[in-house]
């Protein structure tokens, strides 16, 4: 087992109750499967590991790592029937609101996000790091950044401190991000959490850095496989680089392997580069139809679907005239 060392500099509850530092780590594999965008795999590696003795603290964080690649893989029955069952955990419940978040109608979602709030009100729940993380992503899925900054904005885990640097890469605060980042370097600089964001904000910082964001994700996909995120993250990485055909290279892996041609990321991603790469109009078109038919509720479509109806409004003025 890998012995990770603890940071002295920190508080000892910097990190959360389930990331013992000081311990042989049980989860190594299952936290690099989920975070790696194997879900698949950690599923596998979570009922493997179910045969392993270990504290009760981390079978709450093996049982909570299950659901969330559950969550991730669109499993959202599943999800909601674990987490709303009597007698579960505070993180569980936040889970099977993202789930039903995720799967509800758009006039729907407000009334979860409410009870999401009452959830991080009560006493009883408010400080479970766990469910503070699953907050950060349903208020983020929301577009309400301020409530979702406020989740994690402590940095009390490894993944808050990660989410702290998504989000004010999202902000364009690209300073921010990197002190949140040095912090995240500061407890685990080897970890694939921080490899990960740091890769994030090598793209955000433009072309200069590109190079960096690509030889990181290279590297983790060639230890541990590639993945339709990676795959997304390397595409995104060349892109900024200018690489546009590399990038093409990556998607086309994802459609082929990964079943990226449902995935939305992915779609949005072809869009962009066959653009930059002059594609006729009737390939581009695939992916924007395929985006608008099982994506609407994309925040791309949504802008497409709003510039669109702009465009022919204006158009059938001139018309009229």
């Amino acid at each position: 087992k890998i012995r990770r060392r603890e940071d002295k500099t920190k508080p000892k509850d910097f990190f959360s109750e389930t990331t013992t530092m000081a311990e042989p780590d049980e989860l190594y594999t299952l936290r690099a499967q989920y975070w790696l965008g194997h879900y698949t795999l950690a599923l596998d590696e979570g009922r493997s590991s179910a045969r392993r003795p270990m504290s009760p603290h981390l079978k709450a964080e093996r049982e909570e790592l299950m659901v969330r690649s559950q969550l991730a893989l669109g499993q959202y029955d599943k999800v909601m029937a674990e987490g709303s069952s009597s007698g579960k955990s505070p993180a569980l419940h936040a889970l099977a609101l993202h789930a039903s978040y995720l799967s509800s109608a758009p006039e729907m979602r407000e009334s979860i996000v409410d009870e999401l709030k009452v959830l991080l009100a009560n006493s009883a729940s408010s400080s479970n790091t766990s469910l503070q993380l699953t907050a950060c992503h349903i208020f983020l899925a929301a577009n309400m950044l301020r409530e979702a900054l406020q989740c994690v904005h402590l940095g009390l885990t490894m993944e808050h401190l990660a989410m702290c640097v998504q989000i004010y890469i999202k902000i364009d605060r690209l300073d921010l991000a990197n002190d949140a980042l040095n912090l995240l370097k500061q407890a685990d600089e080897d970890s694939i959490l921080a490899q990960l964001t740091s890769s994030y904000l090598a793209i955000s910082t433009g072309k200069s850095r590109s190079d960096d964001a690509v030889h990181v994700l290279s590297g983790l996909s060639e230890q541990y496989g590639p993945s339709l995120m990676l795959l997304n993250c390397m595409a995104a990485a060349n892109m900024v680089g200018g690489k546009y055909e590399s990038a093409e290279g990556n998607l086309k892996e994802a459609v082929a392997e990964f079943g990226g041609e449902n995935d939305a990321d992915t779609l949005v991603n072809l869009v962009v580069c066959s653009q930059h790469l002059g594609r006729k109009g009737g390939e581009i078109e695939k992916y924007l139809s395929a985006l608008k038919m099982g994506c609407a509720d994309h925040p791309f479509v949504q802008g497409l679907v709003q510039v669109e109806g702009a465009f022919e409004r204006e158009a059938n003025k001139y018309m009229a005239a």
